[in-house]
C-alpha cells in the first residue's frame, strides 16, 4: 500500500509542477506579447480579417486564371509562380491572424473593448 501512496504523491507533485509551468508560460507570453501589442481592438481585429479576405481572395483569383483559356492548357511559369506568390502570402496573413486569435483566446493579450470586464 505504501507504494500507491507514493505513486499518488509524485503525481501530484508532477500536476503542480507542470500547473507552475504553464503558469509560468502564460506569464511570459502575457508580459511579451503584451508589451508589442498593447492596444488591440475590436476594429483592428476586423481591419486584419478584411486584409487576409482580400489575399484569399487574391490568392483564389490567380488560381482560377489557370484555366483561363477554357481548354485545359498547362500554365506558364509566370501564371504558376504568380499563384505561389499569392498562396504564400495569403497563408502567412492567415498563420498570423490565427496566432493572434490563439493570444486572445489564452488571455496573452487583452482586447480594449473587454478591459474591465
Amino acid at each position: 500500500m505504501p507504494q500507491k501512496h507514493d505513486d499518488y504523491e509524485k503525481l501530484l507533485a508532477h500536476k503542480r509542477f507542470l500547473n507552475d509551468v504553464e503558469q509560468g508560460i502564460r506569464y511570459a507570453n502575457r508580459e511579451v506579447i503584451h508589451a508589442d501589442l498593447p492596444h488591440i481592438t475590436k476594429d483592428g481585429i476586423l481591419s486584419f480579417a478584411i486584409s487576409v479576405a482580400r489575399l484569399r481572395g487574391a490568392y483564389l483569383s490567380a488560381a482560377m486564371r489557370l484555366g483561363k483559356d477554357g481548354q485545359g492548357a498547362a500554365p506558364s511559369r509566370d501564371d504558376v509562380a504568380d499563384v505561389r506568390a499569392k498562396r504564400e502570402m495569403y497563408e502567412e496573413a492567415r498563420g498570423a491572424f490565427d496566432a493572434l486569435r490563439e493570444a486572445i483566446e489564452r488571455g496573452y493579450v487583452e482586447v480594449t473593448e473587454l478591459e474591465g470586464a
